[in-house]
């Protein structure tokens, strides 16, 4: 990436201060990837001229500046699941997992892959995410599959936490080729920008030998765990009856959970799961369009103990956290929680994110001077005066109803004024459709 100098001029940047975000009018000066100046501006006197600017400078015009997006639970091998000639029943979680999710890991190859990465790599742009934790599975292309994911989104200078889907559904071979395909990534080729977690699919899929090999993994080399939890009740159910214990009995059992670990969806945990959970300092990350999606139910997000951290992913659905955090607020009301309450649930969940991702990354920034420039400008212009009492506000009602108009990462546009500037969007958008047709015939 090639070092700049650029000004942001007219905007309002919104940095985390303490526990709380304090929005100012400000330009912004980025120099050599890092944020070097905030100089305040008054707004009365931009809106006398709005249309100068100085030179090297970029008017943001009096639109919002945040932080960027990230996605906490993507299947990036998901994005070619459309419009796919699918058979069979899909009228509980278990047949979806059957007859779409099964047979669509089976089916990829290389190239696949890596136009899936392709596709999530344009998309997450689009929606601002510049950070993304994938839960991958190509249970047929094991070995050398999280390089392609690597690569993939590497070309578009994105940053990403990956593992693979270990898992013994289809043998003992290919569960420990998962965790070996884990432990060549998180050996041989993590960097400042990819970091490795070692990746589990469910209980009910796992065997005692396989989470017992994945604890010495574990803890040979500190890794967090990312892994699905009592996302359908089926989860609970099979997980007695194959290994004779809940979910996250197993884990405890194994010493699977830290405090670098992800665990997802949690629909259907009990209150003593919740206890082991908070003791091993672990994350949950909703997904609540994909719970909504599999008709699985949704967790009761106002009852969860607030000492366990609230992240938010979309499990390979889309990209656009934005809208699941949306969804998530909204679901928080339906479920009876006060505006006062379901808002506390999004501020714990931002600021929750902010914490955890700097496990991996240290370097996140807080969008203050002497911060990676790594910001999202979005299509929004505050109505009213914004400040730190009524930011969430905005937020909720305003910031999350708008598109993203630009992206930055370490102060270089990656999308500028709605335009992908790290590569050529309609050649990737026609490869990826012929890897598509090539999943479709092999399918059929």
């Amino acid at each position: 990436m090639k070092k700049t100098t650029i000004t942001i001029e007219n905007a309002w940047v919104c940095p985390v201060i303490g526990e709380g975000i304090i929005p100012l009018f400000a330009d912004i000066t980025i120099a050599n990837g890092m944020i070097s100046k905030i100089r305040p501006k008054n707004f009365q006197t931009y809106l006398k001229n709005p249309d100068k600017i100085g030179k090297d400078s970029f008017n943001a015009r009096g639109k919002v500046i945040t932080l960027p997006l990230i996605n906490f639970h993507d299947h990036i091998y998901s994005r070619l699941a459309k419009g796919l000639p699918l058979k069979g029943k899909f009228d509980n979680f278990q047949n979806v997992l059957h007859n779409l999710w099964w047979k669509l890991d089976r089916a990829l190859d290389n190239e696949m892959i890596n136009t899936s990465a392709q596709m999530a790599a344009l998309d997450s742009i689009r929606s601002g995410v510049t950070y993304i934790f994938d839960h991958h599975s190509s249970q047929n292309q094991i070995k050398g599959s999280l390089g392609v994911i690597q690569n993939a989104l590497n070309s578009f200078d994105l940053r990403g936490v990956l593992c693979f889907e270990s898992t013994d559904r289809n043998g003992t071979d290919e569960a420990f080729a998962g965790l070996n395909e884990n432990k060549d990534f998180f050996t041989s080729q993590l960097n400042g920008d990819f970091h490795g977690m070692l990746g589990l699919h469910a209980s009910f899929t796992l065997s005692d030998d396989l989470l017992s090999e994945a604890h010495k993994l574990q803890k040979q080399f500190d890794l967090g765990i990312h892994i699905h939890v009592a996302e359908d009740e089926s989860d609970n159910k099979l997980s007695v009856e194959y290994a004779g214990s809940l979910p996250v009995s197993r884990l405890k059992k194994y010493k699977l959970m830290n405090d670098k670990s992800i665990l997802v969806h949690g629909v259907h945990l009990k209150a003593k799961d919740f206890i082991k959970i908070s003791t091993a300092e672990s994350a949950l990350a909703f997904c609540p369009d994909s719970n909504l999606n599999n008709s699985v139910g949704l967790p009761k997000f106002g009852e969860i103990p607030k000492n366990i951290p609230f992240l938010v992913g979309t499990d390979g659905m889309h990209s656009n956290i934005a809208r699941s955090m949306k969804q998530l607020f909204l679901l928080s009301r339906g479920q009876e929680n006060s505006f006062d309450e379901a808002t506390a649930i999004i501020k714990k969940t931002y600021f929750d994110q902010l914490m955890f991702v700097k496990k991996y990354f240290p370097d996140f920034s807080s969008l203050n001077e002497g911060d990676r420039a790594d910001m999202i400008l979005w299509d929004y212009v505050p109505p009213t005066p914004i400040s730190r009492e009524n930011f969430w506000g905005h937020f909720i009602y305003g910031i999350l109803e708008y598109p993203v108009q630009s992206v930055l990462q370490k102060g270089e546009f990656l999308m500028k004024n709605f335009q992908i500037m790290s590569a050529d969007e309609n050649k990737i958008r026609n490869e990826i459709y012929i890897q598509g047709e090539r999943l479709v015939n092999k399918l059929k």
